[in-house]
């Protein structure tokens, strides 16, 4: 059985090979035709050259790319300086120049902020002058913990309550 299968597929092989040869020479005249055509488009070719190098000039024109828009928006740790000396618009965060001050220290902060610092320090500004008065009083330099029993929590507990 093995045998004509093998015959078979030599048969076919030879087949195949006289089928191509007869595509190969339907085309030749094809071929011949084709090369006359080619080499009139490659006599011309220098000009198509020329015009190649021409069209990358147009080519490079039209693909320059755009320059990107300048960022109206300041980043990083300086961003409130930099909207604050005029540099930028604004902060990442949105904050304008109008927005920002400078604090006491020189530092920029927000008007908000700082106003919500300074509503918030009226509530415990009666006791921090208290304890100023109680250290001067005392003669107290430097870190003393105020700890209730302590003569110096005594004292500005006085002066705080009176």
């Amino acid at each position: 059985m093995a045998l004509p299968m093998k015959a078979m597929k030599a048969a076919m092989k030879v087949a195949m090979k006289a089928k191509a040869m007869k595509k190969v020479m339907k085309k030749a005249p094809k071929a011949k035709a084709m090369k006359k055509a080619m080499k009139k488009v490659m006599k011309k070719a220098p000009k198509a050259k020329a015009m190649k190098k021409a069209m990358k000039k147009v080519m490079k024109k039209a693909m320059k790319k755009k320059a990107m828009k300048v960022s109206k928006i300041a980043k990083g740790k300086l961003a409130r300086n930099v909207v604050f000396k005029g540099g930028k618009e604004k902060t990442a965060t949105g904050l304008k120049k109008s927005d920002l001050m400078k604090s006491k220290k020189g530092k920029i902060v927000s008007r908000k902020a700082s106003a919500n610092g300074k509503k918030a320090y009226t509530h415990i500004k009666a006791w921090t002058t208290a304890c100023q008065k109680a250290r001067k009083d005392l003669g107290i330099k430097g870190f003393v913990a105020i700890k209730k029993g302590t003569a110096f929590y005594k004292a500005a507990k006085a002066i705080y309550s009176a």
